[in-house]
């Protein structure tokens, strides 16, 4: 019986050619079968580097056929590299589900760290660090529903967006979350790298302003409270309420508008505020 081979999941630029290890160049240099998201791209990287591998395509819509053809290599002791047109696969693409498979079977999965644009952006953000949530790209769908579930998270949120859709989640972003602080970072690595930092609303003006280009990167400050012990303290959920209705909402109004953005049930404010009745 042949020798189980490897499947490896190489780290490759998000921008900067030269953001890549040098473990990862000598396994394309040694794999069998070097598994790209887009092969033209791919082909531009190992050109640079003077890299005669054999290409095949691995995406979202040839996953499922191309993942048994992988792990077949892998059986029969070949060496199979998988990248993703940048930073590390398996993220926000369709390597997990054949990382998942090959760890069913039992077959070797090794990683070779290196670049990754959710860490990268994270660290220049100048929000904090210690505690954070990916959340990858927000459905086209159900956006607003995903953010409400987001309006208590205290970590500091990522996600990705393309440019073409940055405003509209920027603006649902601030009518579901607030005006907080954020980073938007697009174009990491390459020439016209920017990192804007600033509030929400100030982000969009900007961007507005100056329609963004490139792969963009959004980090956003979490709830300053979070899950909080006593919702209904001072600048909490009543006092929200409180503020939706100087803006001319009727009670019930303003309490169906705080529910959504905070991703709660209305009975449940009803509570805050009957509590915060009673302790007036």
């Amino acid at each position: 019986m042949a020798e189980k081979g490897i499947l490896y999941l190489c780290a490759t630029p998000i921008g900067n050619l030269e953001d890549i290890t040098l473990r990862v160049l000598r396994v394309l240099r040694e794999a069998d079968l070097i598994a790209a998201e887009d092969t033209r791209h791919t082909r531009k990287l190992l050109a640079h580097y003077g890299i005669r591998g054999r290409l095949t395509s691995y995406h979202a819509h040839n996953a499922k056929k191309k993942s048994e053809e992988l792990l077949a290599l892998v059986r029969a002791g070949k060496q199979v590299a998988v990248v993703s047109d940048a930073g590390l696969p398996g993220v926000s693409d369709p390597g997990a589900e054949l990382v998942a498979r090959a760890v069913a079977e039992g077959l070797p999965v090794v990683a070779l760290p290196g670049a990754c644009a959710l860490v990268t952006a994270l660290v220049v953000s100048g929000l904090r660090t210690d505690r954070f949530v990916f959340e990858g790209f927000l459905p086209r769908r159900g956006r607003k529903k995903a953010l409400a579930r987001l309006a208590r998270e205290p970590r500091t949120i990522i996600l990705y967006e393309a440019p073409h859709r940055l405003l509209q989640t920027l603006e649902a972003i601030l009518a579901e979350l607030g005006d907080r602080r954020v980073a938007v970072a697009r174009e990491l690595t390459k020439e016209f790298e920017e990192v804007y930092r600033g509030t929400v609303g100030e982000a969009l003006d900007h961007f507005r302003a100056q329609p963004p280009r490139g792969e963009i990167t959004i980090v956003l400050e979490g709830a300053e409270c979070g899950a909080r012990e006593d919702p209904g303290e001072k600048n909490g959920l009543a006092a929200e309420v409180r503020e939706a209705e100087a803006r001319g909402l009727s009670r019930v109004a303003a309490i169906k508008e705080v529910a959504r953005r905070r991703g709660l049930k209305k009975r449940e404010l009803y509570r805050v505020l009957l509590k915060e009745k009673g302790e007036a």
